[in-house]
């Protein structure tokens, strides 16, 4: 496929209607090993979201009167717009806008899994094949648990925001295997794990904190298949290919930046509670300039922060391009950090506690006996 950018066999595709050219003899022997330690590891954070023994989804925590967020984390509340609220309308809207978040979280993880489905369906190397066949299995108990969540919590989520709705549909639907990469693998991914850094630590429902955390322990492998893609294929870009990858990740940031979390896409919320989402804008931009905008991308796990940091790392950020991120973020200060994905400790713990867990069930093949 012309557009795929594709410099090592390992990421080369058939078309997606070509199914006869997954069975050409000689395929089957021509595996990579690369995903081997990816693929092996699943076995090490294997949960199970509708097993009681892993999460408990029914624990008490009532939306009615508590946050599932800090109050600092709900901009609404920190300007004009808690003025018109009375102390239960507050906590009604705070806990909306976490709906509102953690819906758009389940309808990026069916992107997640949509996405690697159909990478399933192109990627010609039987090892890359099988990485994406497993990351669809574990996107697909992550749709499973947020959905479980969002049931639990509120009956239902909340529908997809248009931006993220354009952006999940151009990533599945696209045909160029970088785009998928570098939009699923290494930007959704990334934006990913800032938040679920921040929701483990600040989520006020012990079944979020650890949900968050789960989850955790299967993206941060997920993130590792686009890095691969990067370290092989991104030094030997054209410079013509270079300036296309970079140019269309440096689009996806901007439009990301700006319109993901803004008034306009929340204005399902403001509904309810007589609120014009102009206005809610206009309150919002009031208290938050773009100066604190810089000072909230400081922290470790902004998932803006994470994003640049994720496209810098992976050499996909050059002087062209530079100054739309350095008017955010320090970059240099980026580039002298660890390539450690933020949340890799939180998944680490969490995965410790996935083996305890683990260790004690039964085996599969005995159980089926036993049956």
């Amino acid at each position: 496929m012309v557009d795929d950018i594709t410099y090592d066999p390992i990421y080369n595709t058939v078309a997606p209607d070509d199914f006869p050219a997954l069975l050409e003899v000689d395929r089957y022997g021509d595996r990579t090993d690369a995903f081997n330690g990816i693929i092996a590891a699943t076995h090490d954070h294997f949960w199970d979201p509708t097993d009681r023994a892993y999460i408990e989804f029914d624990a008490s925590f009532d939306v009615t009167e508590e946050m599932v967020l800090p109050r600092q984390l709900i901009p609404e509340l920190n300007c004009a717009v808690a003025d018109k609220l009375d102390g239960h309308q507050q906590v009604k809207l705070a806990n909306e806008n976490a709906r509102w978040i953690l819906s758009s979280i389940l309808h990026g993880e069916q992107g997640a899994l949509s996405l690697s489905a159909s990478l399933c369906h192109i990627l010609r190397d039987p090892g890359a094949q099988e990485y994406a066949a497993n990351q669809t299995r574990e996107e697909a108990r992550h749709v499973t648990a947020f959905a479980r969540y969002m049931t639990v919590r509120w009956g239902s989520p909340l529908p997809v925001g248009r931006t993220l709705g354009a952006l999940l549909n151009e990533l599945v639907g696209a045909p160029e295997v970088y785009k998928k990469l570098v939009g699923m693998q290494m930007l959704v991914e990334g934006l990913a794990m800032g938040a679920f850094a921040t929701l483990h630590t600040r989520a006020q429902d012990p079944v979020l904190s650890k949900l968050t955390q789960l989850v955790m322990t299967d993206e941060a492998f997920h993130h590792r298949f686009g890095k691969v893609w990067a370290d092989r294929t991104v030094p030997k870009l054209s410079e013509e290919e270079h300036q296309r990858v970079e140019d269309w990740a440096a689009r996806c940031f901007q439009t990301l930046l700006f319109n993901l979390v803004n008034a306009e896409q929340k204005q399902i919320i403001y509904r309810e509670f007589g609120l014009e989402w102009q206005w809610v804008r206009a309150a919002v931009m009031e208290a938050f300039t773009d100066d604190d905008r810089r000072r909230v991308m400081k922290e470790s796990n902004n998932i803006f922060r994470v994003l640049i940091k994720t496209l810098l790392k992976a050499g996909i950020i050059t002087e062209r391009t530079r100054g739309l991120y350095a008017m955010w973020v320090d970059m240099q200060e980026l580039a002298a950090e660890s390539d450690e994905m933020v949340g890799d400790p939180i998944a680490q713990r969490g995965i410790e506690y996935l083996r305890d867990i683990n260790r004690a069930r039964k085996p599969i093949g005995r159980a089926l006996r036993a049956g």
